[in-house]
């Protein structure tokens, strides 16, 4: 076997020497793993070795046939940077030049109250109950690796769930009764459409998003902190971009949120 598949820190070493240099990764560094855990735990190492305050998981969609092979129809990945968008402000936020870059409209969770110790099993009722407020934003997805989606949730739970920060944008002004999950949700790129949807398409939604994460961490023995986010997955799909274009997301003609993409750097 190979070594790097027999030691998830090496592969976990690969993808943060690639996001430190701004580099890119030819292919995958290492052997696949089998399964969602081996990929955690290289996950684990490279959070370890990063070494920097996770502000919040980003939450990412399985689709089938895929979800029936790994067990589950969602992923999870940690988030380092976030950048807040008021009205008419466009941040820049760094992308991998020679790897992977889209902008994902997404509704994010900020964490109210943390998870109870202990508890591994939550109704979508006790999920909600742990959610402070609800805002609109843009995940940034980017890694060094350009093949990251195509080769497959393992390859995204690898390198912290294929992303690179989060935008955040305005509050929902009483969340729980603006029924914002079935709000129609639209990406553009440069002004044009790129995708449209709501995050009901989603099982059990945005809620079901952080019902899977609480019990994912409970799992894998992370606490999770209030004021953390939790990027609840891209509605309208995941639609590349390129250095210098500016991703905006609408969320039902009421709230939007806009970002441009820029050139990583190295450290």
């Amino acid at each position: 076997m190979s070594l790097l598949k027999d030691n998830p820190a090496a592969i976990a070493g690969r993808f943060l020497a690639a996001r430190r240099s701004a580099g890119a990764l030819d292919g995958y560094p290492g052997e696949l793993p089998e399964s969602l855990d081996g990929a955690y735990r290289i996950q684990d190492e490279a959070i370890a070795d990063w070494d920097r305050p996770v502000v919040g998981w980003k939450v990412g969609r399985i689709a089938a046939p895929l979800s029936d092979r790994f067990g589950s129809d969602r992923l999870a990945g940690p988030i380092f940077r976030q950048m807040a968008a008021g009205p008419g402000e466009v941040p820049d936020m760094p992308v991998f030049a020679d790897g992977f870059a889209a902008g994902e409209a997404e509704f994010l969770l900020r964490i109210g109250k943390a998870p109870p110790a202990g508890k591994s099993r939550f109704t979508l009722d006790e999920a909600a109950e742990l959610i402070g407020s609800v805002h609109v934003g843009i995940e940034i997805a980017s890694s060094p690796l350009a093949s990251i989606n195509a080769i497959g949730p393992v390859a995204v739970v690898s390198d912290f769930g294929n992303n690179n920060g989060l935008v955040v944008g305005a509050e929902i002004p009483d969340w729980r009764s603006s029924d914002f999950e079935q709000w129609p949700v639209t990406l553009l790129i440069d002004g044009v459409e790129s995708g449209n949807g709501r995050a009901s398409a989603f099982p059990d939604g945005a809620i079901g998003s952080a019902r899977f994460l609480f019990e994912l961490m409970a799992r894998r023995g992370i606490a999770l902190s209030q004021g953390q986010w939790i990027s609840s997955g891209a509605v309208g799909g995941v639609h590349d971009a390129r250095i210098g274009q500016t991703v905006e997301a609408r969320f039902g003609g009421k709230l939007s949120v806009r970002c441009r993409l820029v050139e990583a750097r190295p450290e």
